[in-house]
């Protein structure tokens, strides 16, 4: 019969840098968020300037977006049952956010948010 050959090797598994930058804006809660980390730690992702920029932009994104999840509940708990109902707005305007952010990093784009991505640019050494 036929020579026995070895099993190849399976290819290796490298995902390329926008999809890695658009992974780190997952809009699904705190997946973004681990995700970044993640990046922030795997090498060679950790190496690359423009992942660690869009990495630290989503996790301060997501750490913005739980103080105002936080500070909204304590405000509308205080103020009346009318603010939870504005609550879903709230999330609809991160979920888009973030659904924006992840197509830029994927176009290779770089939206740079007021305040929090000037932060997440020193971070990363960009």
């Amino acid at each position: 019969m036929g020579a026995a050959t070895a099993p190849s090797a399976p290819a290796a598994v490298g995902l390329t840098d926008n999809l890695v930058s658009a992974l780190c804006y997952l809009p699904l809660p705190f997946a973004g968020l681990v995700v970044a980390i993640v990046f922030l730690v795997l090498a060679p992702y950790s190496q690359n300037r423009a992942i660690r920029f869009h990495a630290f932009q989503s996790i301060f994104l997501h750490v913005a977006a739980i103080v105002i999840y936080a500070v909204w509940h304590f405000i509308a708990a205080f103020s009346g049952f009318l603010l939870f109902f504005l609550t879903p707005l709230i999330w609809l305007g991160f979920f888009v956010l973030f659904l924006l952010l992840m197509i830029k990093a994927y176009q290779n784009q770089r939206l740079v948010l007021p305040i929090i991505g000037p932060m997440a640019e020193k971070q990363a050494g960009a």
